[in-house]
């Protein structure tokens, strides 16, 4: 009798054991990626007149922390030069490199560092300060997780999406011409497009 309850026993035990081990979430995967700038854009898009006027920079450089099982990013910091500016139109650029704009001889940096991450139901939103001609402002980008794989050349990728609205006055980018009907030429609300693609550390 003492035989059948110590197995009865070990048995509840080990039963117990593996209940708990299936409820018990699997523990994050979380890996560094390099920001791969030939295979990353940063783009923003303003109103001009009546339409959209869309650029880019040329130069960036930064990391993403993220679980390639789900998705999730947990740190994230970015840094573009402002002097690489293109919107296919030399003589625009230059005057994006001005102090009217980005004034790219004073402020060379725009950085921005994730610090609060909050995980949602189709991807994840960044907190953090985006600091453009030396004024820093928290900004929210709603990131989403386009997937994690081996390229053909023995690197492991991860790619997100990333989004955000700012108005270009809180950085004291004020520059702007009013129309002859009264309206502005150019719009104060910018957007910002990420497309990152990050190579495992």
């Amino acid at each position: 009798m003492t035989r059948i309850r110590t197995a009865l026993v070990a048995g509840l035990t080990v039963l117990g054991m593996s209940a708990l081990l299936l409820a018990t979430p699997a523990r994050a995967e979380v890996h560094t990626y390099q920001i791969d700038a030939d295979h990353s854009n940063v783009g923003f898009t303003v109103r001009h007149m009546f339409t959209k006027m869309n650029g880019r920079f040329d130069t960036v450089s930064g990391a993403i922390d993220l679980d390639p099982t789900t998705g999730a990013v947990s740190a994230a910091k970015g840094v573009v030069e402002t002097k690489s500016v293109d919107t296919h139109h030399e003589k625009r650029d230059g005057h994006l490199r001005s102090p009217d704009f980005f004034d790219a001889e004073k402020f060379p940096t725009l950085t921005f560092t994730g610090k609060v991450f909050k995980q949602v139901k189709d991807g994840t939103e960044i907190t953090g300060d985006l600091t453009m001609r030396g004024v820093t402002k928290t900004v929210t980008f709603k990131a989403t997780f386009l997937g994690a794989a081996a390229d053909p050349f023995g690197n492991t990728r991860a790619s997100i999406s990333a989004s955000t609205r700012v108005n270009r006055k809180d950085f004291g980018i004020d520059f702007n011409k009013v129309l002859d009907n009264g309206g502005l030429l150019i719009g104060d609300d910018v957007d910002i497009d990420l497309e990152i693609e990050g190579i495992q550390k």
